[in-house]
């Protein structure tokens, strides 16, 4: 195929309703750009990956009764163990608001805002019993769940109450710290499409009702080099100084007499 082919591309929204994506947007680009390292099996359909410094594993693996997506992190000084898990249909994009957070030298050094806020942003509402928000069309809910010693994130998009009408759902654990579960919301309230391989669609079977999907042509360069570029940009993270806020200066001491 030339470069200078286009190719059809699906552009789906609302981005949660678009069903998985490419697993690599995730898994190449840890191991390619943040130098995550991968344990090879062969036999076993089964991705694990982990972390420069060990702390933290990444583990893909096809479960039809459970989640795909797993993320554990180990206790680090004040910082508490945690965990998060993403069904098999949640956008590799939204899941990647997440670990590009966790990956990234700089949001750590930044003060986190309230995971909700990019969700108040673009207009999520307040869900029954003021618990949680949930988006505007009614099929996304997100929901911070404290009760006694129980302290969790909660986020599920369905179509409808049945079993059937459930597409995903993620558990984030309420050590997770705030700046990452903000990066997955803020990733969760984009209103940007996500593209999805039209031939065939992507897009779960029970959401393609509720979801907005826009066929269009694009450069087969700019589909191809998508990844790449992805990789590229956060390898360059790492290059950029990371500047840390300086207190102010204490006021000289009055002279007295």
């Amino acid at each position: 195929m030339s470069v200078t082919e286009n190719v059809d591309v699906a552009l789906v929204a609302p981005r949660y309703l678009a069903g998985g994506g490419d697993p690599t947007w995730i898994t190449a680009a840890l191991h390619r750009a943040c130098d995550w390292s991968a344990q090879s099996n062969w036999l076993v359909p089964r991705v694990v990956l982990t972390s420069p410094d060990r702390n933290a594993v990444l583990r893909l693996g096809p479960d039809p009764d459970g989640p795909w997506w797993g993320l554990q992190h180990a206790p680090v000084g004040e910082q508490r163990a945690w965990s998060v898990s993403f069904g098999a249909r949640t956008p590799v994009e939204i899941i990647a608001g997440l670990t590009d957070a966790l990956t990234d030298p700089a949001t750590a050094q930044a003060s986190a805002p309230d995971p909700y806020e990019p969700l108040r942003h673009a207009g999520w509402r307040e869900g029954h019993d003021d618990e949680g928000l949930t988006s505007p069309d009614g099929l996304a809910h997100v929901e911070h769940f404290t009760h006694g010693p129980t302290d969790c994130w909660f986020a599920r998009t369905a179509v409808s109450e049945d079993p059937e009408g459930l597409i995903w759902r993620a558990y984030l654990s309420g050590d997770t710290p705030a700046h990452l579960i903000t990066g997955f919301t803020h990733a969760l309230a984009e209103k940007a499409p996500l593209p999805r391989d039209p031939h065939p669609l992507r897009v779960p079977l029970n959401a393609r009702r509720q979801a907005r999907v826009t066929t269009t042509q694009l450069r087969s360069a700019a589909v191809g080099l998508a990844l790449e570029r992805r990789v590229t940009a956060l390898a360059n993270r790492s290059k950029q100084p990371v500047h840390t806020p300086v207190p102010p200066k204490a006021p000289p001491p009055r002279r007295t007499r």
